[in-house]
């Protein structure tokens, strides 16, 4: 429960004009108050996949948690960009692209479709950027220049490395010293100056390999240096959050930090926040305690991952739907390990059916779809008075209580768990005044109901959840044609851009592809549209 100092604090800080709001700076290791460096403005940049083969769920935590992020953020008032960067040329998708025989481009274009149309499926619509690392690379190069003009990179032999050593707060994120580094080994070890050297640019060693010029010879960038580019060409040389799996805390994480303060004589980012990972298994219940006490390591050797199998996400949503997937995932604190498994799924569509229920009662009774119920889109707007209404009253507490586990960290498992309070209270409500198919609308206990699930939908929303009337789980034709006619206009478009930049190979690749399963593009005049071919 709330104590009073909190609540008095948190009127306090509303009154001010925004509520405080306070997020685990992993590089603090503590929970700060959260306060944007450019007034209401918030800048967001979360690691996006390498898109090398399909996604699998693991890939769905971070966006699912960032998506709810940005969510609140904007329903307390914050002018929100955010940005989840696609990695589409790495020694995964080049080993890809020969074992298929087709361009590395076809290969990202395929599984970037693959990546957007599920998140599309779990209700992430809330990225306002998608850069892809071969569209930077003239950004990439400068930045890697810039580092090396400061002494802080090296290049041998068409290769370039950023000196850790030159960095004095190097290992601050991860809590590792330049000593305990371990970097790669091979060929490229043999020319660093320093075991925990990174590659920012590495040199082509085939000349059937896909290569950019640069002041080095042609090549392509390492790995860590395109987040650096793109999050900086994006939102600019320190911005608010940096979010992403613990995994990726070192190197990639300690890499980014490294080089971008090193180019720009300022910190990367305000609040470094880390997702718990994904682990196969049915150890305990779901953020249960077993999971919140798992070490990184342990994690880590149990995540999901598409070498031990993962993937056809597709095929999970269609037995599951989004929605349950998502809800699945926001049912524990993001910081928590979150074990995977058909029970925890099954689980999560059982507590749904309970809103779903509920949702059937509203209905009869208000002849309203809940789905229709117009609701508060701000916290502000959000404020009522519960004007001595019992059922309301109760209400109010709840959102209360809801707010400040969301404040307190984003914590959606709390959250959650006080939007059961508000289902028994409403099933109370309809119950102890017998309310049911031709009740009046305008007596005060319908009244007071409408308004108690309006303020439902406006908590909800902030999570993403029942926001639309969801598809049943095992799926039928209903909404497949919409789905069909979004992923084909998809393809179009990641056709037309390939076409754009000359890449007359790929654009050929999907229309071919497209045409194998049946569907003929129509290039026309004024744009590209397609049918099924008889």
């Amino acid at each position: 429960m709330m104590s009073t100092a909190t609540a008095a604090k948190n009127h306090s800080a509303e009154a001010s004009g925004k509520p405080e709001i306070r997020i685990y700076n992993t590089l603090s290791k503590s929970k700060e108050t959260f306060q944007p460096l450019r007034g209401n403005k918030v800048g967001i940049y979360l690691c996006g996949p390498t898109v090398y083969a399909e996604a699998h769920i693991g890939h769905m935590v971070g966006p699912v948690i960032f998506d709810t992020v940005k969510r609140y953020l904007r329903y307390c008032g914050y002018d929100v960009t955010w940005v989840v960067n696609i990695t589409d040329v790495d020694d995964k998708l080049i080993a890809k692209s020969r074992e298929r025989g087709i361009p590395m481009s076809q290969i990202a274009v395929e599984m970037t479709a693959d990546y957007l149309s599920n998140l599309k499926e779990l209700g992430v619509n809330q990225i306002d950027h998608l850069p892809r690392a071969t569209d930077h690379m003239p950004q990439i190069i400068a930045f890697i220049q810039t580092l090396e003009s400061k002494d802080h990179a090296y290049a041998v032999d068409g290769d370039v490395f950023f000196d850790v050593v030159k960095d004095p707060n190097y290992g601050q994120l991860s809590n590792r010293s330049v000593d305990a580094q371990q970097g790669e080994g091979g060929e490229a070890a043999a020319k660093k100056r320093n075991a925990g050297d990174f590659a920012l640019w590495k040199r082509a060693k085939d000349p059937n390999e896909p290569a950019w010029d640069s002041p080095w010879g042609p090549g392509r960038p390492g790995w860590h240096i395109e987040c650096s580019a793109m999050s900086h060409e994006i939102l600019g040389e320190t911005f608010d959050i940096h979010g992403g799996g613990l995994d990726l805390m070192f190197p990639h994480h300690e890499n980014e930090r490294a080089q971008s303060s090193c180019c720009h004589g300022a910190p990367m980012v305000k609040y470094w926040m880390h997702n718990g990972l994904m682990r196969a298994g049915e150890k305990g219940k779901v953020g249960g305690k077993s999971d919140r006490e798992t070490s990184p390591e342990e994690a880590e050797s149990g995540k999901i991952s598409r070498s031990k199998g993962a993937g056809g996400l597709a095929e999970l949503i269609r037995r599951h739907t989004g929605e349950r997937i998502r809800f699945f995932l926001l049912r524990s604190h993001y910081r928590s390990t979150i074990v995977y498994g058909e029970d925890g799924l099954n689980e999560a569509g059982a507590s749904l059916e309970a809103f779903y229920r509920f949702f059937d009662r509203f209905e009869e009774i208000t002849g309203t779809s809940f789905y229709d119920v117009q609701y508060a889109t701000t916290r502000a707007d959000g404020a009522f008075d519960p004007a001595g209404d019992s059922l309301l009253t109760e209400i109010h507490a709840i959102r209360e209580k809801f707010l400040a586990a969301m404040d307190d960290d984003f914590n959606s498992g709390s959250a959650i768990s006080v939007l059961f309070d508000s289902l028994r209270a409403l099933n109370r409500h309809i119950d102890a005044n017998q309310l049911a198919v031709g009740a009046d609308a305008n007596s005060a206990p319908v009244v007071a109901l409408v308004k108690a699930a309006a303020v439902i939908r406006e908590l909800c929303a902030t999570l993403g959840i029942f926001i639309k009337q969801p598809p049943q789980a095992g799926g039928g034709d209903e909404g497949d044609a919409e789905l069909m006619d979004q992923i084909v206009q998809l393809l179009i478009d990641l056709r037309k851009e390939a076409r754009e930049r000359k890449d007359y190979a790929t654009g050929d690749v999907i229309r071919d592809r497209l045409s194998e399963l049946g569907i003929a593009l129509l290039d026309k005049k004024e744009g590209t549209s397609w049918e099924r071919k008889s």
